[in-house]
């Protein structure tokens, strides 16, 4: 037998050694999925299979870049280097740049991430001379976003009358034009967003039978990570992939499935027997990551699902301390407990910052956090901050790479066309623009032919343009020669920014200096590495185009506490963490009320939260909360109530001297350390008036009741105010309403919870 094989559990090792037909692979949480991946590709090279006809896809580059290194180890790089194998937006754009061609594309396309979309955004609402404040960028950019996941186009979009009415009512009725203008921008500069990596891998495979039927035949193996995370698109394409050979193997966990709000479809994986009723299951039930102790307690917060695939997570780990749920005065006196634990954990036990993670429900609640951490010079770091390449200064300089290497890119050249300073104004940009749109031709073509054309532009400025296009010419010619280190030393120097930078001698400057050598660094590191014919300027921009949140990480965060939303958490594990911030309204969330399938998504979160803990687990939550510039009471989050008495340890913390220097201590091993006149609770009773939803099934409905709701009622809702109701579908206590309130927007509401009252 195989020696990697041998490195398997039973379960496991059936997973691996299944070769043919569908396969769906539940993995519990801490249950080596990760293994179970690599060694069946290692298992299918070893039988045979040729890399080039294995599909792997991730949700990370970090996940398939650890997943190709294992591989690598046991079957050499060459087979490693060869497997299709990656994120499904990256996969999906190599595609895409082989057959760009039948898409009217160039294969040297853009492709924009959030930033240059909301930018192209914000510039079609002030050419359209639009109010910003109802057209607001973002909520604009994620509705674009929105329709293109749904096949909705801008024709499409015109065309839906309901679609059509939600705007209006929100005052928003050109926003069918910004549609339309966005996506012909786009198409004019030779970019696409990241919707459109899937959109039109998906409108590639639909309209172009040879093009399926190609990569069908290639991909005779395909193998999802994480397939309760995938949207509707993905799936579909998935599918398409999939139909000719059948050879699919999804690995995931429906219980882990905390993306609705972005897309992802649990029925994906919840009906994965539909599509394939002659599936082959293996559950992955062990668990390698945490104590017993923790293991079983989020088994019993589970299991208040309804909807899930059964399975029984277990653990041959030590049973470990008991998790300590605290309940404290204020957020910031939960801010002062959590740091004050963390500085009195790394002291007893020897613990490093990069143990511990804080995780909360929302981005706002870090601020507490972050206050007491800096007060005991705690190092930190925060996810979903601002990441090395989202900094002003590399993102000028990855303007210029971009230009050199698709000079239609708009939003490039407008980033650094006067930068820096040559002379040409925001007056001049206007009239280029302007121009450019009305011949329906990009920056790029008019500046790049200003002796052909008539345009209201003074010599001077004609000529410092006609410089800056020749400065761009010369440089796309270098992009095509040289490899990448070498071209962007050159880019970097001769468009001025190197030495911009160099003349500024602040600390800011410096930094700024600092961070351009270290671009430059990664780009000559990736030259030395990559392989000969991928080494190239686009090869590397590629890459940062498409790195995950998780990819970011850069060195000088490695030894930090992570503060981190649960969403931001998922597939981490740490030895330390703190879930924060469990009070009803917050985790679970003021939406989770609105239906049976919102109040399931929380308790998935919570739980995933929960199982990122190897050793210790601390829950903690505040009696009062400072929002909208006031203190207002907190009640603990239901979810502290289903977690089994059992596995907890309860404390409430009432400290005698609130200025005293370190008032809240916990022994790392036994309990909180007890303050004077504190009060130790043994139970925390949840507000009596919660709705237990996921006992509604025994609630009775008075359906006189609900058949009053009508279209075009006017009715006020405890939380969101008074609203018009759009549509009613569904019968009986299935019943639903699409209601319009302002200011906050279409929501949908199950009537036999929502309680609305008929104005």
């Amino acid at each position: 037998m195989e020696d990697y094989l041998q490195k398997l559990n039973p379960e496991q090792k059936l997973a691996t050694q299944h070769l043919k037909g569908p396969l769906m692979v539940i993995a519990g949480a801490g249950s080596g999925k990760t293994r179970v991946l690599t060694y069946r590709i290692v298992h299918l090279l070893k039988t045979g299979v040729n890399p080039h006809n294995i599909l792997s896809l991730t949700f990370t580059n970090k996940a398939s870049k650890e997943m190709r290194n294992r591989i690598e180890n046991i079957v050499g790089q060459n087979n490693a280097k060869s497997l299709w194998m990656g994120t499904f937006h990256s996969v999906f754009s190599k595609i895409l740049r082989f057959e760009a061609d039948k898409l009217n594309y160039p294969s040297n396309f853009t492709i924009y991430d959030t930033d240059d979309s909301k930018s192209l955004v914000r510039s079609i609402i002030k050419e359209l001379n639009l109010d910003k404040d109802i057209y607001k960028v973002g909520v604009i950019r994620n509705r674009i976003s929105s329709l293109k996941n749904n096949f909705i186009t801008p024709v499409g979009y015109a065309n839906k009358a309901e679609l059509l009415q939600t705007d209006k009512i929100a005052k928003r009725t050109e926003f069918g034009r910004i549609y339309q203008k966005y996506v012909q921008r786009c198409e004019k500069a030779s970019a696409m967003d990241f919707d459109d990596l899937l959109l039109k891998t998906y409108q590639l495979l639909d309209n172009h039978p040879d093009a399926l039927l190609k990569y069908q035949q290639k991909f005779k193996f395909i193998l999802i990570d994480e397939y309760q995370d995938t949207n509707h698109i993905q799936y579909l394409i998935i599918k398409k992939l999939a139909a000719l050979n059948e050879n699919i193997c999804i690995v995931g966990d429906d219980a882990q499935s905390i993306y609705a709000f972005r897309g992802a479809n649990i029925q994906n994986i919840l009906n994965f027997k539909l599509d394939y009723p002659d599936f082959k299951t293996y559950k992955l039930e062990q668990n390698y990551r945490s104590t017993s102790t923790i293991v079983e307690a989020a088994n019993s917060i589970i299991k208040n699902n309804e909807k899930q695939l059964e399975k029984n997570i277990w653990t041959n780990n030590s049973k470990g301390h008991k998790i300590i749920v605290c309940k404290t005065g204020s957020d910031n006196d939960e801010g002062r407990l959590i740091a004050n634990t963390i500085g009195d954990i790394e002291m007893r036990e020897q613990a490093q910052h990069k143990e511990f993670a804080i995780l909360y429900r929302t981005n706002a609640q870090s601020r507490s956090f972050e206050e007491s951490l800096r007060k005991r010079n705690i190092a930190y770091k925060i996810y979903g901050g601002l990441s090395f390449y989202q900094r002003k200064e590399i993102k000028d300089l990855l303007a210029y790479y971009r230009l050199a290497i698709n000079p239609n890119d708009e939003e490039a050249f407008k980033r650094i066309i006067n930068y820096p300073a040559r002379g040409v104004g925001a007056t001049t940009i206007q009239k280029l623009n302007v121009f450019a749109n009305e011949h329906d031709k990009s920056i790029w073509e008019v500046i790049n032919n200003l002796d052909e054309i008539e345009i209201n532009i003074n010599k001077g400025t004609q000529i410092k343009l006609k410089e800056f296009a020749l400065m761009i010419n010369s440089f796309i010619i270098n992009t095509r020669k040289k490899e990448a280190y070498l071209v962007a030393e050159e880019i970097a120097k001769q468009s001025g920014l190197f030495n911009d930078l160099y003349t500024d001698k602040t600390p800011e400057g410096v930094s700024r200096f600092e961070n351009i050598q270290e671009l430059l660094n990664g780009i000559k590191d990736f030259s030395e590495t990559a392989e000969k014919g991928v080494n190239k300027l686009p090869d590397f921009m590629e890459d940062v185009a498409l790195l995950t949140d998780q990819d970011k990480e850069t060195e000088e965060d490695f030894n930090k506490v992570t503060l981190m939303t649960v969403h931001a958490a998922k597939g981490l594990e740490f030895p330390y963490v703190f879930v924060v911030g469990l009070e009803e309204n917050l985790f679970p969330s003021m939406m989770s009320g609105e239906s049976q399938e919102n109040l399931e998504e929380e308790r998935r979160l919570f739980y995933v939260a929960i199982t990122r803990a190897e050793k210790r687990l601390f829950l903690s939550f505040a009696s009062s909360r400072f929002k909208w510039g006031q203190y207002i009471d907190c009640e603990p989050s239901r979810f502290i109530n289903e977690l089994d008495e059992s596995f907890l340890e309860k404390h409430e913390i009432t400290p005698k001297n609130k200025n005293e220097s370190s008032p809240y201590k916990i022994h790392a091993k036994t309990k909180f350390k007890k303050q004077e006149n504190s009060n130790v609770t043994k139970k925390f009773i949840a507000p009596k008036n919660l709705t237990n939803i996921n006992r509604a099934k025994n609630i009775r409905i008075n359906e006189s009741d609900l058949s009053k709701i009508q279209s075009g009622m006017k009715v006020k809702h405890s939380r969101f105010g008074e609203g018009e109701v759009l549509t009613v579908s569904g019968e009986g206590a299935d019943k639903k309403a699409g209601v319009f309130f302002s200011g906050i927007g279409l929501k949908q509401l199950l009537l036999k919870f929502a309680k609305l009252e008929i104005l």
